[in-house]
């Protein structure tokens, strides 16, 4: 049975998963899909054609699902889908998608977005991402699974950002950012790898190294950082590596962020 404060108002339509919890003042839309063991908190407001995984937890004052903030949306018809076991917290937003980005949002699992942080229309966040107090992620961003963006960030309309990458706090990222990553300073500069990260997950000594090579001939390699992400995908034999050169070689729509730049 889901449990439903008196003042909380449900629009007919929605759909509320087994055991769900809805706190007290908040305003589920008529389009909304909450799925098992979903807790929201008070205060809350989930609108639009809203689709949250099980085991979510949404805190105080988020604003899920409301209309893009994007000039050219005309109210066409899009989505917000949510995984599961994320973690939202007070006053996040998150909005759906528009025509010219594909209609839709997408939020992985296991995630956490903390206190004021916004996801932006068409974005696609994979799992297990943590986007830190007051960050940003705008318009049409890709984010991989693993990614960190420190608190007051703000990443770019069309940026991606490589799995395992690590953004630091107060930094503007306005280009592509390779796996594993590491991003720091005012206007974001690619500064080494999220070394932390990969021991945290355990990734293999040997491929830790094999990553910190590939680093240096990025960074000092000749040619471009398009040919030397080439030249090291000639000869590696690390998954990790290869993960690099695909995501520098695949079509974007913005420049890389690379060493010392």
């Amino acid at each position: 049975m889901a449990q439903i404060h008196p003042s909380a108002v449900i629009e007919p339509g929605a759909t509320l998963g087994e055991s769900v919890s809805v706190g007290p003042f908040c305003v589920i839309g008529e389009n909304v899909v909450l799925g098992d063991r979903v807790e929201v908190k008070s205060h809350v407001v989930i609108t639009g054609d809203t689709e949250i995984g099980a085991d979510t937890v949404i805190f105080p004052f988020a604003v899920i699902g409301e209309i893009p903030q994007d000039l050219k949306f005309k109210g066409e018809h899009s989505r917000l889908l949510i995984g599961a076991r994320n973690r939202i917290r007070e006053h996040v937003t998150m909005n759906p998608g528009t025509a010219g980005g594909g209609g839709v949002t997408r939020i992985g699992d296991d995630g956490l977005f903390m206190a004021g942080s916004h996801i932006a229309h068409d974005a696609q966040v994979g799992d297990r991402v943590i986007v830190v107090n007051s960050a940003a992620i705008a318009g049409h961003c890709v984010l991989g699974d693993d990614v960190i963006v420190g608190g007051l960030s703000g990443v770019h309309q069309w940026v991606r950002i490589g799995r395992g990458a690590i953004i630091g706090a107060v930094t503007m990222v306005t280009n592509d950012v390779i796996p594993y990553g590491l991003v720091q300073a005012e206007r974001g500069r690619l500064h080494g790898l999220n070394l932390v990260g990969l021991k945290r997950r355990g990734i293999p000594r040997e491929d830790i190294a094999a990553l910190r090579a590939a680093f240096r001939v990025l960074e000092q390699g000749d040619g471009t950082f398009h040919d030397r992400a080439r030249a090291l995908g000639q000869r590696t034999d690390s998954a990790y590596v290869q993960e690099i050169v695909d995501f520098v070689t695949t079509d974007s729509d913005r420049h890389f962020l690379t060493p010392g730049r």
